[in-house]
């Protein structure tokens, strides 16, 4: 639930007693931008915001299935000069992803980390109830294979934002948000599965 501006208190709290930690963050958008209507915190900011203040462990951000249109002619440049990986969604399409999540776990290591998946890294197709919907996105085999992927790294948390259930008269984005949140609290250190 909520738009993506929650992440970035929550990360205040977990730097404050972990330090800088690593992210795995699945969107269409980067979410570094830095000013909208004059205003420096919404939903497009909060990365760029945990940036300033030393939040993150730049060096273990990855950003999974950004894609879009853009005010710039180079849009992952904020995101490259801070040492984020970014992964495009046409890097994504028609593949599995667990290759790059065997990557992404060793880019981790075994220090504090947390999930931030906006339900918008999925295509509409699968998941149209969202504010800011972008074509040619993940699939739900992909948001499990990232999930999944990050079992047996250090999580301190994980999110799943911009869910917007009115958006979608079917219900499916909403049902596809809870399995996922199910599916990342299944991958959480010391949760027992079978």
């Amino acid at each position: 639930g909520g738009d993506h501006t929650i992440t970035y208190p929550i990360l205040q709290a977990l730097a404050a007693k972990h330090g800088p930690v690593g992210l795995v963050h699945v969107d269409a958008h980067t979410d570094t931008g830095d000013t909208a209507l004059g205003e420096r915190i919404y939903h497009g900011s909060p990365f760029r915001r945990c940036v300033e203040e030393g939040l993150l462990d730049c060096g273990r951000v990855v950003q999974i299935g950004i894609r879009g249109s853009s005010y710039d002619p180079d849009p992952h440049q904020y995101c490259r000069e801070q040492g984020f990986r970014v992964v495009p969604a046409e890097e994504c399409w028609m593949k599995s992803l667990e290759p790059l999540m065997r990557e992404v776990r060793a880019q981790m290591g075994d220090k504090p980390m947390y999930i931030s998946f906006d339900i918008d890294g999925l295509d509409p197709a699968y998941a149209p109830g969202t504010g800011t919907p972008e074509i040619a996105g993940l699939t739900p085999a992909q948001a499990l294979e990232i999930i999944r992927g990050c079992k047996g790294l250090n999580i301190v948390g994980c999110d799943l934002v911009e869910v917007a259930p009115m958006y979608d008269v079917s219900g499916n984005t909403a049902l596809l948000g809870a399995n996922l949140l199910f599916e990342m609290l299944c991958v959480l250190p010391g949760v027992k599965t079978l």
